[in-house]
């Protein structure tokens, strides 16, 4: 069983590394403009390729969460990076340069609402006048957007705490609120008696994984990210093949239990997906949805940001 030290611990080993110049620990930010520059999130499909050593010659930089992750873009300290559906669009509507590069399969489950089962909440109806918390630009922060849309709720009927997952976790044990909007690996983490799933994205949000990659980087480093596309796609492949394997690589990287990795990676593991038209209008729309809340200043091209040059690598 996992406590809140894992908890504690796994936070602190994030944002120490996000503070020191956004290295992992291991791997110190690459000053070589030909050295490919990767971005990660703890779980993430790139964990598992950072775990197996398999794309060697890359420089890596772990982050809390997609929004951090997509700053760091914009200050040209990463080429590359994954993040969830929504990350993107908050990123293009601070007018942070990018282009989309490969998408995965839809991950519905990898994110839900937890609530204490004391509380007796039965729907996220029940949370009408409550506070929720969720890390504010994630993808989250969409799933939010269509619970209230399915429940004829708007953002007023409910008190929102945009809080990062260091301080969602604490906040959500203290009951300081009534529910936290948390994916994995922290949804995993916070499975613990008492903890009830009361919705996850099913039916409602795809929360895909998105690959994006600086417009420099897509110039002068086409060949390593081609390289290193390939990498992903067969190890992604590899993982949902050998999930036990994977499991066993992936714990230890991820600073969690074998139990814990394993649980969240069979709801949260999904191959790749070639990026489509249809990709574009998901995000698209999405994009207009937080548009049309003012959620995000005035609207984006998320069309536009679509580049399917490296899709071959992905199928």
């Amino acid at each position: 069983m996992i406590g809140r030290r894992t908890i504690a611990a796994l936070v602190a080993l994030t944002l120490s590394a996000v503070s020191a110049g956004c290295g992992d620990g291991d791997d110190a930010a690459s000053t070589d403009s030909g050295t490919l520059r990767v971005g990660y999130q703890r779980f993430g499909g790139l964990s598992l390729v950072k775990a197996k050593a398999a794309a060697p010659g890359v420089t890596w930089s772990l982050f809390e969460s997609g929004p951090a992750l997509t700053e760091a873009l914009k200050a040209g300290a990463i080429d590359l990076g994954q993040t969830g559906e929504a990350p993107p669009i908050f990123a293009a509507a601070g007018k942070i340069p990018f282009k989309i590069v490969g998408t995965s399969a839809p991950v519905p489950k990898g994110e839900a609402v937890l609530v204490k089962q004391a509380k007796g909440y039965r729907t996220f109806a029940d949370l009408r006048g409550k506070t929720v918390a969720l890390n504010k630009g994630s993808n989250v922060n969409w799933l939010l957007v269509k619970l209230l849309e399915a429940n004829r709720m708007t953002l007023a009927d409910i008190n929102v705490k945009y809080l990062k997952p260091a301080e969602g976790r604490p906040a959500f044990d203290n009951d300081q609120v009534d529910a936290w909007i948390i994916w994995d690996p922290y949804f995993a983490l916070a499975e613990q008696p008492g903890v009830q799933v009361l919705a996850d994205a099913t039916g409602l949000a795809n929360n895909r994984e998105y690959i994006l990659v600086s417009p420099e980087a897509v110039k002068s480093k086409s060949a390593q990210i081609s390289t290193f596309l390939s990498a992903y796609q067969k190890t992604t492949a590899w993982g949902i093949a050998n999930p036990e394997e994977r499991t066993k690589v992936l714990a230890p990287e991820l600073k969690i239990d074998e139990a814990v990795t394993a649980r969240a990676l069979a709801r949260s593991a999904q191959p790749l997906a070639a990026l489509t038209p249809e990709i574009g209008a998901e995000l698209q729309a999405i994009a207009d949805g937080f548009t049309k809340l003012e959620l995000i200043p005035g609207s984006v091209d998320m069309k536009a940001r679509i580049d399917d040059q490296f899709s071959t690598e992905l199928q």
